[in-house]
């Protein structure tokens, strides 16, 4: 079955809405800048993809989190025709890696006053949305479509007919000193899939769709979401599986109807990590086959950063709008393809435009957490 993507909404450091996002990721432009929400001589690390909405550098504030999960969900509402200030009775599902760790980091640091119950997003959600159906999930980067994938649970079994889908990550300082130290050099940039890549760099960002089961006359839509396919291999704590990654890849085909060769855009999770790009590739590249060299593939990462639980539903905001305009976000910042790659049709320098119909979306997580979806374009 396929569920029709009615709403959509996305901040992130190069766009504070999905046409802002797409436009600038066309363009090429990167969001990476030198930290703003931490105190610089704590750190190695000097830059990150941050949203820049704090009062000034240095000073951060609670709830950002919340703030940009409002946003998002406010802006797909409203695109979608509902009240987002009366969300009640429609299921909102929220993937996220890190939830409110950086406010109650602002309240242990620095006695900033955060209460408990504003660590669920749910509590901001009731009360500015009068939403009533909240449930939020931490499946670490692939939370976002893990998310999708009960999305479409929810409207095949019949219990909802409309449901809201959304991701939201901001940086915080343990686990932003967490990856400075587990990496060899601190990158100053994110570069998917190059030989001469240096580890990740977080990003901030939210995104948010509406999926339906029955559009209504005359309602937009912006693509179809065909299949999900999620699964955990527990290979390792943060070492990823080429075998459960690939696994999952088919299972997406197979849950769409469709083969490797139907599909014309890969969206790849593509963190710039020393293991994650090699074993991503290699995956890709069992299970197309032959087909391996035919759809074309980006990373969005290299200019947002990595937004965690927000980068899965990102990377379908982009690619519905994607498929719609037939024009394909560069990969900056590859400039020499790794081994395994080297067959991908990836996109560097300028966007390309070329037809498109079909896109698969990947996102994994630590601990083998790997998510997949196909995305069709609006017929």
């Amino acid at each position: 079955m396929n569920w029709a993507v009615t709403g959509m909404g996305a901040v992130a450091s190069v766009g504070r809405d999905p046409a802002e996002l797409f436009a600038n990721l066309c363009a090429g432009v990167s969001g990476v800048g030198e930290l703003k929400g931490f105190d610089l001589t704590r750190h190695d690390a000097r830059f990150a993809y941050e949203v820049d909405d704090r009062p000034e550098p240095g000073a951060d504030v609670p709830r950002r989190a919340t703030a940009l999960l409002l946003d998002a969900v406010r802006q797909a509402a409203r695109d979608a025709g509902l009240d987002e200030h009366d969300l009640s009775g429609v299921p909102i599902l929220i993937g996220t890696g890190l939830r409110e760790l950086r406010s109650v980091e602002l309240w242990q640091r620095d006695g900033i006053e955060f209460p408990p119950q504003d660590l669920h997003f749910g509590t901001a959600l009731r009360r500015e949305c009068s939403a009533d159906d909240t449930h939020t999930f931490s499946n670490a980067c692939s939370a976002g479509l893990y998310a999708l994938g009960l999305a479409t649970d929810l409207l095949a079994a019949g219990t909802a007919e409309t449901v809201i889908v959304a991701g939201v990550d901001v940086l915080t300082e343990t686990m932003y000193g967490l990856l400075e130290r587990v990496q060899p050099v601190p990158p100053e940039r994110v570069r998917p899939f190059d030989r001469n890549r240096a580890g990740v760099l977080m990003g901030e960002g939210a995104a948010a769709v509406v999926l339906t089961r029955t559009p209504a006359a005359g309602r937009k839509v912006h693509g179809l979401v065909r299949g999900v396919a999620v699964n955990c291999d527990a290979h390792h704590v943060t070492a990823p599986d080429p075998v459960g990654i690939a696994e999952a890849i088919r299972e997406a085909h197979t849950r769409a109807g469709l083969g490797p060769a139907d599909i014309d855009l890969v969206m790849v999770h593509g963190t710039g990590t020393l293991l994650n790009d090699e074993t991503e590739a290699i995956a890709l590249g069992e299970a197309f086959g032959d087909a391996a060299g035919g759809p074309v593939m980006t990373a969005i990462k290299s200019m947002t950063g990595h937004t965690s639980g927000a980068s899965g539903l990102l990377n379908l905001v982009v690619t519905l709008i994607a498929l719609a305009e037939g024009r394909v976000p560069p990969t900056i910042g590859l400039d020499d393809p790794v081994k395994e790659a080297s067959g991908f049709r990836i996109v560097t320098g300028e966007a390309a435009e070329l037809p498109m119909s079909v896109a698969q979306l990947n996102a994994f997580g630590f601990g083998g957490v790997n998510a997949v979806a196909i995305v069709e374009a609006a017929r």
